[in-house]
């Protein structure tokens, strides 16, 4: 059997309940793919992007409606090792892979303030914009369950105020254009338990300003310390992480001070006579 059918096997059978089981679930329960629905399927070139390219093409394969989907790899300025790899992977895994060039990394360079920060619009920028041309009315990203509550973390710790990463958001600056996150309830040790089983080697980031950087806000040191902060926790309460996840679908308006909708800030005090 060749390798990349071996690996899909995996992935409906060893880890059907850790991973296609969530995957699916997700989809489902967030209704993030529909019929007819043209996906433009981000590659970054890590471990999450290929495998949410993997479930994607078998949901294509076995799924109950039809829909298209372009696996899309945006080259900022990888290096050549970086890229080939990135290749090869796609090659081993049997993913059709369409790659465009950008010029990030070169403008990045030239930026003292905030370059992940600029980086990371600008991705955004040139990946809305080639879902456009490709006639896309949705981008899939590859952020798994760990990315969500980390970064609901980041926002309580350092934004100072209770939000979190969705499923889904309509673009505000591209009509039409919606941003799903299919990997929204895998969580990561099952990705990385998925990418040893089948002996694959991923990219983690080839920024050439940082060393295995997440892109995030104003450096790398943050994201890293939610990881640790909740693995430190984990080892007196094993289900934290899930607890963090279900308080975030368990919100009780009635025992916070205030909240923001559609930028409009209330207060327990607006109602609390009536």
């Amino acid at each position: 059997m060749e390798k990349y059918k071996e690996i899909e096997k995996s992935i409906i059978k060893k880890f059907r309940k850790d991973i296609w089981s969530k995957f699916v679930k997700a989809v489902a329960e967030y209704e993030l793919i529909n019929e007819n629905d043209n996906v433009m399927v981000c590659i970054s070139g890590g471990k999450d992007s290929f495998l949410l390219a993997k479930c994607i093409e078998e949901l294509q394969k076995h799924g109950k409606f039809p829909f298209k989907a372009h696996y899309v790899l945006m080259n900022p300025g990888y290096d050549e090792e970086s890229l080939n790899t990135i290749k090869n992977n796609a090659k081993i895994l049997n993913v059709n892979l369409e790659i465009f060039d950008s010029n990030i990394f070169d403008v990045i360079s030239n930026v003292d303030d905030s370059p992940c920060y600029l980086c990371a619009r600008m991705r955004r920028g040139f990946l809305y914009n080639r879902a456009k041309e490709l006639g896309c009315n949705k981008i899939a990203l590859g952020h798994h369950f760990n990315d969500v509550i980390e970064t609901s973390l980041l926002s309580l710790f350092y934004s100072s105020e209770v939000k979190t990463m969705m499923p889904k958001l309509h673009s505000t600056n591209f009509e039409g254009l919606e941003l799903i996150r299919p990997l929204y309830l895998v969580k990561e040790d099952d990705i990385i338990s998925w990418k040893n089983y089948n002996e694959l080697s991923f990219i983690n980031c080839a920024c050439p300003l940082t060393n295995g950087c997440s892109l995030i806000d104003d450096g790398t040191s943050k994201r890293k310390e939610m990881k640790e902060l909740i693995k430190r926790m984990q080892k007196r309460n094993k289900n934290v992480d899930n607890n963090i996840f279900t308080a975030l679908n368990n919100v009780n308006l009635n025992c916070v001070l205030g909240y923001n909708k559609d930028e409009k800030k209330y207060s327990f005090l607006d109602e609390y006579d009536k």
